[in-house]
């Protein structure tokens, strides 16, 4: 598979809530399943603490791999929401009040009947130069600095930016996957299984145990590739290998 048709990408998910256990992250997942359907490849994710530096290390580090970087968290109205600082210091940018957002906020908050306050305002704060990911939710838009784009992290406005979002990305070539039912644990196919995987390298073939009690382990493995031909081909083999253990079992029975 070419290089060229890959599309890859890395979140970070920012906030100590996430670490300590108060939230659970709803996010991750989400993002998984909507660049699974665009064929873009979700390869690293990582979580850090309302620490600039940590942040600033993290994104850095992600943005020169991978050809998407999604943030969520950090965007808020409080002393904690630092993500547009850390962004900013990141791209080297001054992080200033947009004069858009600003705009867009205060008319928002002005209908509702609401102060438009000095912490509202942080949610307008952005790196210098950077694009609007609009906000359908609750308007305070995200923002896209080159390859990264910075979202709340709230689920239902995480999802609204996201949705916007994906209109924008290009696609790669999706991944087809095809699940085989096997028998036998893990410990019995790992070595066959990993000759199979040898055999097909345009291939991904992970293996999930899974316990039901009375009939002990068995696994689900699952086949993955960017070829209907290559998929197939990789599927013939696990279930030759499937057929080839059940066999010798049979004739050591017998014998």
């Amino acid at each position: 598979m070419p290089q060229s048709t890959l599309v890859s990408a890395a979140m970070l998910a920012i906030g100590d809530e996430l670490l300590s256990g108060r939230t659970k992250d709803k996010n991750i997942g989400h993002l998984a399943d909507v660049l699974t359907l665009a064929g873009i490849d979700l390869k690293e994710v990582r979580i850090v603490a309302d620490e600039e530096d940590a942040i600033v290390e993290a994104l850095n580090a992600l943005r020169g791999r991978y050809t998407y970087v999604f943030t969520s968290g950090g965007i808020g109205p409080t002393h904690d929401d630092i993500t547009a600082d850390a962004v900013s210091k990141a791209f080297g940018l001054p992080c200033v009040h947009d004069d858009k957002a600003m705009q867009m906020m205060a008319e928002m908050y002005a209908r509702r009947g609401l102060e438009f306050t000095e912490a509202r305002q942080r949610m307008a704060r952005m790196p210098e130069g950077a694009e609007h990911i609009p906000n359908a939710v609750s308007t305070a838009p995200g923002f896209r600095v080159e390859n990264v784009y910075v979202m709340a992290g709230v689920p239902q406005v995480f999802q609204a930016m996201l949705e916007e979002v994906t209109k924008t990305l290009k696609s790669g070539v999706k991944v087809l996957s095809r699940a085989i039912a096997c028998p036998y644990g893990e410990g019995e196919i790992g070595t066959d299984l990993a000759a199979v995987q040898k055999a097909h390298p345009e291939t991904s073939i992970g293996s999930y145990p899974r316990y039901d009690g009375s009939k002990g382990f068995h696994t689900e493995l699952v086949v993955r590739a960017r070829s209907e031909e290559v998929l197939n081909a990789a599927v013939v083999a696990v279930e030759e290998m499937i057929a080839a253990i059940k066999s010798s079992k049979t004739v050591t029975l017998e014998a």
